[in-house]
């Protein structure tokens, strides 16, 4: 079965029309954002930076791409997850070739503290975002109720379709 998205994303940890320079400050606002929630460390942030530079997570999926960064279990204190939607497209490496920059207007910084849902939430993510007209919503989203909310229409068909 896959991992409940809407389980660890609290309304919180989630930030529409973000503005930022650079993928390490987009990292650093949802890092920020897990810290105040109890869910981090304080080294959870310049772990996910390091992490990214080495191993990017820009995922290329056309018109909007997506990120899904994240780091190693030991920075994590409980499992959470933080959505940014930006305001204009900021540079990631590519997983398929780091070489490459993409420019993402969606992350998601995963913070798990068990490898198996690690790979289950990666799955999990990896079913969202093959959905175009979602990702379109998510980026006319008024407000986070309304972010929340296709995110749980989603996640119900999902589980169940």
């Amino acid at each position: 079965m896959a991992f409940d998205l809407l389980q660890v994303l609290e309304s919180r940890a989630v930030c529409l029309d973000v503005e930022a320079a650079d993928a390490d400050e987009v990292i650093g606002i949802l890092a920020a954002r897990l810290q105040a929630l109890g869910a981090v460390l304080p080294s959870y942030g310049p772990a996910v930076q390091e992490r990214e530079r080495l191993m990017p997570t820009g995922l290329p999926l056309g018109e909007i791409n997506v990120a899904v960064p994240h780091t190693d279990a030991h920075h994590v204190l409980r499992p959470a997850v933080a959505l940014a939607v930006l305001r204009q497209p900021v540079a990631f490496g590519s997983m398929d070739d780091p070489d490459e920059r993409l420019p993402v207007r969606i992350v998601l910084a995963l913070a798990l503290n068990d490898k198996h849902a690690q790979i289950e939430m990666l799955q999990t993510v990896a079913g969202m975002i093959q959905t175009p007209a979602l990702l379109r919503s998510l980026l006319d989203a008024p407000d986070i109720p309304a972010a929340l909310a296709l995110l749980r229409a989603l996640s119900k068909d999902n589980v169940h379709g």
